[in-house]
């Protein structure tokens, strides 16, 4: 999986005065969790605009400034409901020889063949849940639509897995092949064709 890298200060204060006072410099205060203590620290928002405004799924290096680096995956991120300003991030440290939890996109590939007949692919899950150890962990799931007919499903259990356990149950449904409008009234006026009584001839 792709890594960013956040560099970021230690924070000696995290009262709310102190916090206030970060985001009015256009800072965002965080919190790292999964070590033997919590790690108070901040960044200039403009850091976490590769993190946070997309929909690819990434580590993160947190690098503070005084010879502290961590290794990280974002937990929790609190927005502004109006302006959507980034107000708070927890990011949960990652360890080589321990498996996460993280969600990451699925990238379709293929051509179905109800696609093709006219049918319309429904993505019913644009992300899904793996776990992994940290050097395992996959930019996306691929989901290779190829076999589905009118009507299919792709579940989780049809996808490869190397390495990586998806999180979700047997009959988690990731995309389907649903009968269009059209085709199913080129269906019905061909049903028709067929059981109507051919004309007799004069």
């Amino acid at each position: 999986m792709k890594s960013i890298t956040i560099k970021g200060s230690e924070r000696e204060s995290v009262g709310k005065v102190a916090t206030k006072a970060l985001r009015n410099a256009g800072a965002v205060p965080c919190v790292l969790y999964g070590g033997n203590q919590a790690v108070h620290f901040s960044a200039d928002a403009a850091a976490f605009k590769n993190l946070v405004y997309t929909p690819n799924a990434h580590t993160v290096v947190i690098e503070l400034g005084n010879g502290k680096t961590f290794n990280a995956v974002l937990q929790d991120i609190q927005v502004h409901p109006v302006s959507d300003k980034i107000l708070h991030i927890d990011f949960f440290q990652i360890h080589d020889d321990k498996e996460i939890t993280i969600e990451v996109p699925v990238k379709i590939i293929g051509n179905s063949k109800g696609v093709m007949a006219g049918g319309d692919l429904r993505l019913n899950n644009r992300k899904l849940k793996v776990k992994a150890l940290p050097k395992n962990l996959p930019d996306f799931v691929e989901a290779d639509i190829t076999p589905l007919d009118m009507g299919n499903k792709l579940y989780v259990t049809k996808v490869p897995t190397p390495n990586f356990k998806i999180m979700h149950p047997d009959n988690t449904v990731i995309c389907q092949v649903k009968i269009s409008r059209a085709a199913m009234k080129a269906a019905q006026e061909a049903a028709k064709a067929a059981k109507a009584p051919a004309k007799k001839k004069k």
